[in-house]
C-alpha cells in the first residue's frame, strides 16, 4: 500500500512539474526564444572560432582574433540577411496587386476549363482568396523575426564575455571530479553535436538554396535571390520546412505566369533539388552523429512549434539533441535517450563516469 502511494506521489510531482514547465515556456516565450537563439548563435561563433585557428597558421589556439572574425563572419551574414529581406519587401509588396489579378485569371480559366461554372458558388469561392493578406502576414513574419535580432546580440555578447569564467564556475559548483567529468561530458558532447549538425546544416541548406536560385533564375521568377535565400532559412526545419520550400517559389510561378508550365519547372525542379540533397546527401554526411530518431524530431518539431512558433521548429533538433545527451548521464533517465535515439545506441556514455544522484548519509 506504501509502494502505491509513493509511486502515486512520485507521479503527481512530475505531472505537476510538466505543467509548470510547460507553462513557464509558454508564458516565458518572449524571453525564453531570444535567449535560446543566443545560445544556438553562441554555438555557431565558437565553431567558426575553432575554425578559424585550423586556417590561420600562426594562431595555435582560442583567441581574442578568433572570436572577432567569426563575431565578423556572423555580423555580415546577419546584414546580408536584413537587406536581403528589407530591400525586397516593398518590390514584393508592389508585385501584390499583379500577382492578385493573375491569381483571379487563373482560377476564371480553371473553373471554365473544367466547366465548374455549374457547381454553385465556385467563381465566388475563389475570387474569394485573397493574396494579399497572406504576401502581407509572410512579410510581417519575417519583420518580427528580424526586430530580435538587436535582443539576440545583446545576450550573445554577455555570453562571450562569460564564458572565460565559465570553467571556474563549474569546478566551483561541483568539488568532486567524477561528478564535474559528467558534467562537462554533457556540456562538450552537445557543443560537439549541435555545432555537428548545424555545419552540416547550414551546408546542405547553402547547396539547396544556391540549385534551387538557378533553377529559379532560368524559369524566370521574379525575386529568385530573395525564394533562394528563403529556401536556405527553411531547410532548417526538418521535413515541414523542405515541403514549404519547395511549394512556396512553385505558387509564385503559378502566380507570377498564369500558366501551369512555369510552375511544373518549379515545382519538379527544385523538388528534385530538396529529394537529392536531403535524402542522398544529407544522410551521408551526418552519419550516426546525432543518432536522433527520425520519429522523435517529427514529434519534437511539432512540439516545440506548437509552443514557440516558427523559432521553435527551428530550435527543435538542437534541443532535442540536448535532451538525448542530458537523459544518457543519468542512470534514471537513461531509458528516455535510448527511445530517443534512432537505433539504441547511446555512443559517447560508455567509458563515462555517469551523473548519479550523490548518495545520501546516514
Amino acid at each position: 500500500m506504501q509502494l502505491i502511494e509513493n509511486r502515486a506521489v512520485s507521479v503527481s510531482i512530475i505531472t505537476l512539474a510538466t505543467i509548470a514547465v510547460f507553462y513557464v515556456l509558454v508564458v516565458g516565450k518572449a524571453f525564453l526564444v531570444p535567449l535560446a537563439v543566443a545560445v544556438m548563435l553562441w554555438y555557431v561563433i565558437n565553431a567558426l572560432s575553432r575554425n578559424y585557428v585550423r586556417v590561420i597558421p600562426w594562431v595555435k589556439e582560442k583567441n581574442w582574433l578568433t572570436t572577432t572574425l567569426s563575431i565578423l563572419s556572423i555580423g555580415l551574414f546577419i546584414l546580408f540577411a536584413v537587406d536581403m529581406v528589407q530591400g525586397n519587401i516593398e518590390d514584393v509588396r508592389s508585385k501584390v496587386p499583379e500577382y492578385s489579378e493573375n491569381f483571379r485569371e487563373l482560377t476564371n480559366k480553371m473553373v471554365e476549363r473544367f466547366n465548374l461554372t455549374r457547381v454553385p458558388n465556385v467563381t465566388e469561392m475563389a475570387s474569394g482568396i485573397k493574396i494579399s493578406p497572406i504576401v502581407s502576414s509572410l512579410v510581417s513574419s519575417v519583420g518580427g523575426i528580424i526586430g530580435n535580432v538587436s535582443l539576440v546580440l545583446f545576450y550573445v555578447l554577455f555570453m562571450l564575455l562569460e564564458q572565460g569564467t565559465f570553467t571556474k564556475k563549474i569546478k566551483a559548483i561541483f568539488p568532486d571530479q567524477d561528478r564535474r567529468r559528467s558534467i562537462m561530458s554533457i556540456l562538450s558532447h552537445a557543443q560537439e553535436d549541435i555545432q555537428t549538425y548545424l555545419w552540416i546544416k547550414t551546408l546542405t541548406s547553402s547547396l539547396t538554396g544556391i540549385a534551387s536560385y538557378i533553377v529559379l533564375l532560368m524559369v524566370g521568377v521574379d525575386f529568385a535571390g530573395f525564394w533562394a535565400f528563403t529556401i536556405f532559412l527553411l531547410n532548417f526545419i526538418p521535413t515541414i520546412g523542405s515541403i514549404i520550400a519547395t511549394l512556396f517559389p512553385a505558387v509564385l510561378a503559378l502566380i507570377q505566369f498564369d500558366t501551369l508550365f512555369p510552375f511544373a519547372l518549379v515545382l519538379i525542379g527544385v523538388g528534385a533539388i530538396q529529394l537529392l540533397v536531403g535524402n542522398v546527401l544529407e544522410p551521408k554526411l551526418m552519419g550516426n552523429s546525432l543518432n536522433v530518431s527520425p520519429f522523435v524530431v517529427m514529434m519534437s518539431l511539432t512540439l516545440w512549434g506548437s509552443i514557440w512558433g516558427i523559432a521553435g521548429m527551428f530550435l527543435s533538433v538542437p534541443i532535442t539533441v540536448m535532451l538525448l545527451i542530458v537523459f544518457a548521464h543519468f542512470e534514471r533517465t537513461r531509458y528516455i535517450a535510448i527511445l530517443l535515439s534512432g537505433d539504441g545506441s547511446l555512443k559517447f556514455t560508455e567509458d563515462l563516469p555517469q551523473l548519479a544522484p550523490p548518495e545520501k548519509s546516514d
